[in-house]
């Protein structure tokens, strides 16, 4: 098990500190009290997450959009020369080059 960096060994040490330190009245409340701060954040990370992934799908959909509209036009402007020209070959009038 490795949490934050931190194995078993070295978590049952701080554990047995903290037990010296705070004894063992106070403890279990410490450890409540860490918890729900831990759960708060995690909550709050994930909520920053989701916001995060919604702004970037948003951008990419609206930077996506403009491209794919421009890259239609160019491609119905080349199209339209080239039907021009093959017009213009079938009639015999086609400009020398």
């Amino acid at each position: 098990m490795n949490f934050f960096g931190i194995g078993l060994p070295e978590m049952a040490v701080i554990a047995a500190i903290g037990l010296l330190v705070f004894g063992p009245k106070r403890l279990p409340e410490l450890g409540k009290t860490l918890g729900r701060t831990l759960k708060g954040f995690q909550s709050a990370s994930q909520g920053f997450e989701q916001e995060f992934r919604a702004a970037i799908t948003t951008a990419e959909v609206t930077t996506a959009a403009p491209d794919a509209t421009s890259q239609t036009a160019a491609a119905s402007a080349t199209n339209g020369e080239s039907s021009q020209s093959a017009d213009l070959s079938a009639a015999g009038d086609a400009p020398k080059v």
